[in-house]
């Protein structure tokens, strides 16, 4: 019996990410606001942190669930992921999460930085607080798209689509919701990819499962 939640044996890409993402939230839940504050400001994938240390920023900061483990990207985090990974495998799993985290991320602060130069923005604009995993929930949601047949695939990229582009209508934060279609496309894009590695992650699966 497949089990809706990551299990050690079955995701265990999703499982391991999901035990560090309940213990950060712990953290951001329980821990001294000030040092929480000092620690997110420290994960920001901001313009300064980009160009000081690009490689620890763009880590640190999905380790860190922005609106708590209740939030939306928490839930579907957990749904899409186990999905996607039973599909295609762990690796591949990561490697479309880092892809829509990575290059959505660029795609919105490299825009800021260029236009704090162009004196279109002011300064501050270059510590924007910017952390999270919804990113790469949106492209793997993406991704996982195109593994589904006709009409759960429609079902799920709407809903997806609705979910980051409410944000736009809202326009609460239109740099940031630009960045979840951005990766939600990302997402769409490899489904060549992702559906040449199903046979070979699906034939693994089904000789590791254990019985019943």
């Amino acid at each position: 019996m497949r089990h809706p939640f990551p299990t050690p044996t079955a995701t265990p890409f999703t499982f391991g990410y999901a035990v560090v993402l309940l213990l950060t939230s712990l953290f951001t839940e329980y821990a001294d606001p000030h040092l929480v504050s000092r620690v997110l400001q420290g994960s920001s994938t901001d313009v300064v942190h980009l160009a000081q240390a690009p490689v620890p920023v763009l880590i640190a900061s999905a380790l860190w669930i922005a609106g708590g483990i209740s939030s939306v990207f928490a839930i579907a985090f957990l749904l899409v992921l186990t999905a996607l990974e039973r599909r295609i495998g762990g690796r591949r799993t990561a490697g479309v999460f880092l892809l829509g985290h990575v290059v959505a991320t660029l795609a919105t602060e490299i825009p800021v930085g260029l236009s704090v130069l162009a004196g279109h923005l002011p300064d501050s604009s270059l510590h924007r607080y910017d952390y999270g995993i919804s990113f790469g929930v949106a492209a793997s949601a993406g991704a996982l798209a195109g593994l589904l047949t006709l009409w759960p695939r429609l079902l799920l990229l709407a809903v997806s689509a609705w979910l980051v582009g409410e944000g736009l209508v809202a326009y609460t934060d239109p740099l940031t919701n630009w960045g979840h279609l951005l990766a939600l496309a990302i997402g769409v894009a490899t489904w060549p990819w992702v559906r040449r590695s199903r046979p070979a992650a699906a034939t693994a699966a089904a000789a590791t499962a254990p019985p019943g």
